[in-house]
This record gives structure tokens, C-alpha cells and sequence, in this order.
């Protein structure tokens, strides 16, 4: 108990330290503060970081000055010809004695904002600007379509002298940079395909693109504009690019219906076009699916901007620009281009490069780690998947009043029994394996007298053992999840034709067979409501099962409508070995296996037949084919 309240009063007087730098700058701004003017929006965490750490660093050094913050709250372009207005009523906010001796400008938006107003409406005040690019966008008049205009992209240092702008720190997107380490690594690319959002950001960096884009008549681009196309809409696209085409990566936050995406959505692109040449010019993508790109160097900036917030102020008469350019460096992605055998050599600036494989010590650190980090995870996920199943079974047993209930209750509680020692049994044996592996192995390594090559071929058995594990705690939380109706479905309009092709193509990267995966349908496109994640999991599932117990063999995905029962009606066949007919009725039982010395939970077709369920569908083996085995399920269309 002691401890608890020593921990709650540390984390207290942390979060007042935090906060009081801003609370007092409010408190007693006085006259003529230091005016902050912060676009803000929802990914504004290095926003707030920055702001702390100027008003920390500025009274550090001495700023006599209060400081006030204002929120412009710009969220997408859809809004954009609205922060002409905010910032006009912002600065004339504050006149007389309360004029600013000093404007910090941070944020695009709040950027392009200041250089839209007149002339009269900003003055002579001094300003820094921070979270900006030197190239920029004026904001749009009233009645302009936002989704089809195409503004001239300007440079602030050729377009915007005699501004009273005398400090800060800007970005330096450099497009020509990009598109020519593009070309020296594809040397048959003869399309860009450019990916930008519905961000002022966004339609900045698009812009810029095809200003510069002038540069390289021999190549075509094509503009994947966020502000006319959904995450969705953008995978489609990314589907039908033409041959010899290079991805190009902006800035993806925001869709045309003002939906927030951050990383989720590259992901989503990714799966969409796994096989494309991809960089990227604001490191978006880089680590899990871009090769690299030339990027501005990223830093926190805080307390630059309270330096030279210092020094504007301690000599206002001061002509020199202070101004900085935040310098590019290329970083790219060590496993891709080991992969696909590209020469980085020719690049001019700085290289870093991620995904760089780790020392033998970090190596063997992690690995000794890892396997305390799984046995922990393991334990608790069997914690709390015993918790939810005999929770279950408790509430149940609890509602039964009559003889016949008590009867019933009674034979639960023997089949709780039951499963309970199968449970155990299954575990134990699906266990012991890998975790013998994983001890196994670590012992070996901790002696510390194999070669490097033997510990690297350990490691992946450790690594293997240790996702087995982990796939049995999920398929355990799955099914106690989905027994105890605790799963809420995400529903939404989809292509599922699109989806099973995508499902498809997951199972085949994956696999570790020679089988031949096919997608049959007469139907181009199928929408319907349904949860994508869910129903890609039980096709994934059907097809992975095929994939096991076939050797060599044809595996077919099929879609189809019946109209008649309003369904979609899946499968999946196989020429493997078949199911036994005295088994086929038992297979969605838990822990039930064709094969029990295979690998496997024994919890992968249960968990299918319980989420088909789930939707009001309909799960089956058709006994009929002779071939193999071909599972059955079905879908509503209306939902």
C-alpha cells in the first residue's frame, strides 16, 4: 500500500512539473507576451512536445516575456478557407499593451495561414516559425472546389521577402532528389505514382511534386490525391498501376471524408501493392515497406526555437536572417536493398540506414529476454483465458432454478470437468513441445560455446517455438471471447471479391508448401457489410488447413451468390487427404485434430465456426467430395 501511494505521488508531482510551465505562462502573461500560434490537430503529440520544451528552455534562459498559446484547431483541408479567418481574428486578438513583442508560428497550416492574411492584419511583429516546409501553398478563396483545385507551389525564400519572418526552422522536401534515386535504383521506371492526403501537408507536398516533376519530362505521374479518394479507393488504384511504376510516399493522415489514418493505413497499401518499387520523401513507410527515400533529418526543435526567441529579442534591430534550413539525409531500409541486391553507393548525402541486423551480443541479449518476455505472456494469457471460460460456465450454472436446471447445471459441471482435464491434456502436449525447444536451445546458447552460425540457426527455432506459443494463447482468447459473446463485430461496406483475393494472396506468401492456390468467382465485385478482419481470418484459417493436409497438390478458394437464401456462399477444396466421414461432424470441436501428432491448436476450425455464427451464418463439410476435403460457410447479404 505504501508503495502504491509513493508511485501515485511521484507520477502527481511529475505531471505538475510538466504542466506548470504552461499554467504560469497564462497566469502572468502580462503585457506584450510571446504569442504561440499552433495549427494543433489530432497528430499533434510532437506539437505539444515542441511547445513544452520552448517554454521550459525560454525561461530557463531568461525570458522575462509571459507566454500565450492560441489554438488555430485546423484539422483537414477540407476546412482550409476557414484559417484565413481564425488567424485574422487571432492577431487582432492582440493589440495595445497586449501586442506580442514575438509570434511563433508552428504548423503548416498556422504557416500558410499568417502569409494569406493582409498586409494590415499582420504588421511589423517579429515571427519564428517552426513545423514548416519552405515550400508552401496560399490557402484558397471562398467557393473554390477544394477537391479538384491545383494551387502553384511557392518557395517562401523567392516568393515571400520583405516579410517581417526573421526566425525558425523549415523543411527542405527535395523532390529532385527522390526522383532521381528512384531512377538510378529502376532504371526501367517510366511512372511515379505520387500518394498524398487531405492535408494541407498533403496538397503542400503535391503541389511541390508536380512543380518539380517538370524537371523529368521522360517520366509520366500520377497523382494518388487524398482529397478525391478513400484508403480504400487508394488500394484499388495502387491494384491497377501500369508495368514499370515507382510508389511515392507523401503524407497519409487524413482521407476525402476527414477519416484519420496514420499507420494502419501504409499497412493496408502495402498489402494492396506488395511487389512495388516504394520510397518515400517524409520517411512514412520506411522500416516496413518503403526502400528509403531522401528525408528532411527530424528532431525535436523546442528548444532551438527558445534560443532564438532569446535572441530576438535581446537584439530586435538585428537584420541577420536566423532562419534554418533543416538539412535531408538519405535513410533507407538495409534488409530490402540486401534483398533486392540495390547499390546505394551513388547517394551524396548522409546515409542511415534501418533494419540493420543487430550485433551478436544485442542478438543474444534479446533472445534470453524474449523467452522470459514469452513465458510470461504465456502464463498470464492462460490466466485470463481459465478466467473468461469458467467465468462463463459460473454465470450460466447460476440462472438455474428448476430440477431439471439443477440436472442440467449439474452434467455442465461434469462436462466442465471434462474439458477441463482435456484442456490441461492438450495444453500440456501442445506446450511441452515448443517450450521444451525454447529451454532446450536457450541453455545451449547461454553456454556460450557454439559458433555464431549454430546460435543464429538456434534463434530461429527459438523464434519458431516462441510464435507457436503464442498462436495457442490467441486462438485460447479467441474462442473464450467468442463462447462468451464478448466480440463486437467492426461492419462495414466492402468488396469481398477484393478481400478474398487479398486472403489469398496472404496464405501464399506465407506458406512453406509446393500446392497450387487458386480463386475461382464468376462475380467481378460482391459489396456487402461485413467485418473484414473477421472474415478474412476464418478464409485464412480454411486455407491454411487445406495448404497442411495437402501434398502437391490444388487448393480452391470459390465465391459465390445465392440469391434464393440472400447468401454469399464460400469455400474451400482441397486434393489432400481427406476427412474420414466419423470425423467430419467433429472438427469444430475444440482441440479435435485429424492428425495428433501434426502441429497445430486443435482451435482453428472452432474458432471459425463460432465467428460464422457469430454473423448468422452457416458453417459445413460437403461430404459429397470425394477429391479431398471442401469446407462450406456462408455469409448474409443484408446486414
Amino acid at each position: 500500500m505504501n508503495q502504491s501511494k509513493h508511485i501515485f505521488h511521484r507520477v502527481l508531482s511529475i505531471l505538475m512539473a510538466l504542466c506548470f510551465p504552461v499554467l504560469s505562462a497564462f497566469s502572468m502573461m502580462g503585457e506584450h507576451p510571446v504569442l504561440i500560434i499552433s495549427s494543433y490537430n489530432p497528430d499533434a503529440r510532437q506539437t505539444s512536445g515542441n511547445i513544452s520544451d520552448f517554454i521550459e528552455e525560454f525561461q530557463r534562459l531568461g525570458g522575462k516575456n509571459g507566454v500565450v498559446l492560441e489554438n488555430m484547431n485546423c484539422k483537414s483541408f477540407s476546412e482550409s478557407t476557414l484559417w484565413k479567418r481564425r488567424m485574422t481574428e487571432l492577431l487582432s486578438k492582440y493589440k495595445g499593451n497586449k501586442e506580442p513583442v514575438l509570434i511563433v508560428l508552428i504548423g503548416q497550416e498556422a504557416w500558410a495561414a499568417y502569409l494569406s492574411v493582409e498586409e494590415s492584419v499582420r504588421g511589423n511583429i517579429p515571427v519564428l516559425t517552426s513545423l514548416t516546409s519552405r515550400n508552401i501553398i496560399k490557402l484558397p478563396e471562398q467557393g473554390v472546389d477544394l477537391k479538384t483545385w491545383m494551387p502553384e507551389s511557392l518557395d517562401f525564400f523567392e516568393d515571400f521577402q520583405g516579410l517581417p519572418i526573421k526566425a525558425g526552422f523549415m523543411y527542405d522536401y527535395d523532390v529532385k532528389a527522390n526522383v532521381r534515386m528512384i531512377k538510378k535504383m529502376y532504371p526501367a521506371t517510366r511512372n511515379i505514382a505520387f500518394i498524398s492526403d487531405n492535408s494541407y501537408g498533403g496538397v503542400t507536398l503535391q503541389a511541390h511534386v508536380i512543380e518539380e516533376m517538370k524537371n523529368f519530362p521522360d517520366l509520366n505521374l500520377i497523382l494518388l490525391d487524398g482529397r478525391v479518394n478513400t484508403i480504400y479507393t487508394i488500394s484499388d488504384k495502387l491494384h491497377a498501376l501500369p508495368a514499370n511504376t515507382a510508389l511515392l510516399l507523401g503524407t497519409w493522415r487524413v482521407d476525402m471524408n476527414d477519416g484519420y489514418f496514420m499507420r494502419n493505413a501504409t499497412y493496408a497499401m502495402m498489402e494492396a501493392a506488395p511487389g512495388l518499387p516504394v520510397f518515400s520523401i517524409t520517411s512514412i513507410g520506411i522500416g516496413y515497406w518503403a526502400v528509403g527515400g531522401i528525408v528532411p533529418i527530424y528532431r525535436a526543435l523546442g528548444k532551438g526555437m527558445a534560443r532564438q526567441a532569446i535572441q530576438l529579442l535581446s537584439n530586435p534591430h538585428d537584420e541577420n536572417n536566423l532562419i534554418e534550413v533543416i538539412p535531408n539525409e538519405a535513410l533507407v531500409d538495409g534488409k530490402l536493398i540486401k534483398e533486392r541486391k540495390l547499390d546505394i553507393s551513388f547517394l551524396s548525402v548522409p546515409v542511415k540506414i534501418v533494419n540493420v541486423a543487430p550485433s551478436f551480443y544485442e542478438q543474444y541479449k534479446f533472445q534470453i529476454w524474449g523467452v522470459f518476455s514469452i513465458l510470461v505472456i504465456l502464463l498470464a494469457g492462460l490466466f485470463v483465458s481459465l478466467y473468461f471460460y469458467y467465468h462463463t460456465k459460473k454465470l450460466k450454472d447460476e440462472l438455474q432454478v428448476s430440477e431439471g436446471a439443477l440436472r442440467e447445471a449439474k452434467d455442465k459441471a461434469e462436462e466442465s470437468s471434462r474439458l477441463k482435464s482435456a484442456f490441461l491434456a492438450n495444453m500440456s502436449h501442445e506446450i511441452r513441445t515448443p517450450l521444451n525447444a525454447i529451454v532446450g536451445f536457450s541453455d545451449v546458447l547461454s553456454a556460450g560455446d557454439t559458433s555464431l552460425e549454430e546460435q543464429r540457426g538456434y534463434f530461429d527455432i527459438i523464434k519458431t517455438n516462441s510464435d507457436l506459443l503464442l498462436r495457442l494463447i490467441n486462438d485460447i482468447l479467441d474462442v473464450s471471447r467468442l463462447e462468451a459473446g464478448r466480440v463486437n463485430f467492426s461492419m462495414e461496406k466492402c468488396d469481398v471479391v477484393q478481400v478474398c483475393r487479398q486472403a489469398l494472396a496472404s496464405v501464399v506468401q506465407a506458406r512453406r508448401s509446393s500446392n497450387h492456390l487458386i480463386f475461382e468467382s464468376d462475380l467481378e465485385i460482391l459489396e456487402m457489410r461485413t467485418d473484414i478482419q473477421r472474415l478474412q481470418q476464418v478464409v485464412i484459417n480454411l486455407l491454411s488447413n487445406a495448404d497442411k493436409f495437402t501434398e502437391k497438390g490444388i487448393i480452391t478458394l470459390n465465391l459465390k451468390l445465392d440469391k434464393g437464401c440472400g447468401m454469399a456462399v464460400f469455400s474451400v477444396s482441397d486434393t489432400g487427404c481427406g476427412i474420414p466421414l466419423e470425423k467430419q461432424k467433429q472438427v469444430f470441436e475444440r482441440f479435435e485434430k485429424l492428425n495428433e501428432y501434426a502441429q497445430g491448436t486443435g482451435l482453428g476450425l472452432s474458432i471459425c465456426r463460432l465467428t460464422v455464427q457469430k454473423w448468422g451464418g452457416k458453417i459445413w463439410i460437403d461430404s459429397a467430395y470425394t477429391k479431398g476435403a471442401r469446407f462450406i460457410f456462408t455469409h448474409p447479404l443484408d446486414l
